[in-house]
């Protein structure tokens, strides 16, 4: 009968499928920020962490609920969104004093001209130094929302209510989305002059 055993458990959160502790180690031996960009089923979240040896620190933050107090109304969870999550976050870390960070999506597989990357690009908007792959970035067009907008042009009157549901609930033009984009902008731009 065997007494001692050679199988060891691993971290719980590496268990759970939650962190992936070698890239981890590789962040944090960078001595960085991390732009931190998380993407849920209904918001997206930009932090910016600093590593401490009592834990992680959040140095400044945007999330895509934060939106419609800036005017975007529209969907939470969309590319224009996660963009202006993104602007909003590296506004606030300008405000704070940091200036350069590395990107950390997680276990998010990087898909050009995603989501993630478009959080990217508003962090880098604002100021925030960040070594990115120039071709992984979304066209401006699909930043501003232009190709929702052009989606909403196409469809027939009949099939417009289905598509487009939440927005109108929330009296949101999608027909008129850039504009409305660039209202929302200007108000992120705002209140860092604040």
């Amino acid at each position: 009968m065997a007494k001692d055993t050679t199988f060891e458990v691993g971290f719980r959160r590496r268990r759970e499928g939650k962190t992936n502790y070698r890239k981890r180690l590789e962040l944090v031996k960078s001595k960085q920020h991390r732009l931190v960009v998380r993407l849920s089923g209904r918001y997206v979240l930009v932090q910016l962490i600093a590593f401490g040896k009592e834990g992680d620190k959040i140095a400044a933050q945007g999330n895509s609920r934060e939106l419609e107090k800036f005017g975007w109304k529209a969907g939470k969870k969309n590319l224009p969104a996660a963009y202006l999550a993104g602007l909003l976050a590296g506004n606030r870390a300008k405000k704070s004093g940091i200036e350069k960070a590395i990107l950390d999506i997680g276990f998010r597989t990087p898909v050009h001209g995603s989501r993630c990357f478009a959080a990217l690009k508003g962090a880098v908007d604002a100021g925030i130094k960040v070594p990115f792959e120039a071709g992984a970035l979304p066209s401006q067009e699909r930043i501003s929302g232009k190709h929702i907008e052009e989606f909403a042009k196409k469809i027939p009157a009949e099939e417009f209510g289905k598509k487009f549901s939440g927005y109108a609930g929330k009296n949101v033009d999608a027909k008129n989305l850039t504009s409305l984009f660039e209202n929302a902008k200007k108000s992120i731009l705002q209140e860092v002059k604040k």
